[in-house]
């Protein structure tokens, strides 16, 4: 019973962390006066990846290099079929053209990474250094290519969802430049302390119930992680902002093998046979290329889209349990 008190409250402490850390920092960076477009570019982008990264860390320096790589790959399947899914169901989301020709190749290269990197069964050190650096360039190289006034219009609603999404995990307004550091601040803090929890009791409940690490990290960590990705995008869908949701998405993936993949095989062990997540890398394959697919052209992604994406993502869950 312990350990699902554990991995629940864990999961409360990594979400609230992150929304009050996301908000905190975007109200202090647009208070130094930063451009909303390099906030909403870099700071929400990079604040929404963070229950991801810390959770990726401690997994590995825990020696779970298996959570660590599920996490990614289970986050990455998670955000385009659960996330990206529901935001269309809720509202049609509109393919901005830029984001095809600028973001889509981008995500399709760091999915084939992840075969490459795990062709001999570990995320090396210089790997892993060399992925936090490529992530490190993708973002110069994104900020100086988005300046148009419908990036900077953009930016600015992600930065209010981020806050919306921060009064609904319960954290205070961010207000003025103390408050806000303060709440950036206490929002790591929980943050770091919730990850440590919850990779312990997620843990401990895959043990309980005789699931692998890979399986944990691929269902409930991966999850759990992209709660504040999932709360943002329903929030911005509802307020009529779906096509936030596309541009989340495509970020957070590219991100997540980048930054959190890297800053994983920094911190400790990921040796995980390929064999072993051939099947979560396949997913992560048609996931990917379904995206890609949706992302084709100038268009709307239809509730229908939205749905298949859905089921896409149920079956696979439903896949992977059953083989356990």
């Amino acid at each position: 019973m312990t350990e699902w008190i554990q991995l629940l409250g864990g999961g409360l402490l990594v979400y609230a962390g992150a929304e009050w850390f996301v908000a905190g920092a975007s109200s202090l960076a647009l208070a130094l006066r930063l451009p909303q477009l390099l906030v909403g570019l870099t700071v929400v982008a990079y604040g929404t990846s963070a229950p991801e990264i810390v959770v990726g860390i401690q997994a590995a320096a825990a020696g779970h290099g298996e959570v660590a790589l599920g996490n990614v790959l289970g986050s990455n399947i998670a955000n385009i079929g659960l996330i990206l899914g529901l935001a269309a169901m809720i509202k049609p989301a509109r393919v901005d053209g830029q984001l095809r020709r600028r973001e889509v190749p981008v995500l399709l290269a760091s999915m084939a990474l992840v075969p490459l990197l795990l062709a001999n069964g570990v995320v090396s050190k210089w790997e892993g250094a060399s992925l936090v650096l490529a992530a490190v360039v993708y973002t110069v190289l994104m900020v100086h290519a988005a300046r148009s006034a419908s990036a900077v219009a953009e930016a600015r609603v992600e930065v209010r969802s981020a806050e919306e999404a921060a009064d609904l995990a319960g954290g205070p307004r961010p207000s003025g430049k103390l408050r806000s550091a303060a709440i950036a601040v206490a929002g790591l803090g929980v943050l770091l302390v919730g990850g440590h929890i919850f990779v312990r009791g997620a843990v401990e409940v895959a043990r309980t119930l005789g699931m692998s690490d890979r399986l944990v990290g691929l269902t409930i960590v991966a999850v759990g992680t992209s709660l504040p990705e999932l709360v943002t995008s329903v929030i911005a869908a509802r307020r009529g902002h779906a096509d936030l949701a596309v541009g989340n998405v495509v970020g957070s993936n590219i991100f997540n093998i980048l930054l959190c993949l890297g800053t994983s095989a920094l911190a400790g062990s990921v040796a995980v046979p390929l064999r072993t997540v051939a099947v979560d890398v396949a997913a992560l394959a048609i996931m990917t290329l379904f995206a890609a697919l949706l992302l084709r052209e100038q268009r709307t992604i239809s509730r229908a889209e939205g749905a298949f994406a859905l089921v896409l993502y149920l079956s696979y869950t439903a896949l992977i349990v059953a083989m356990a």
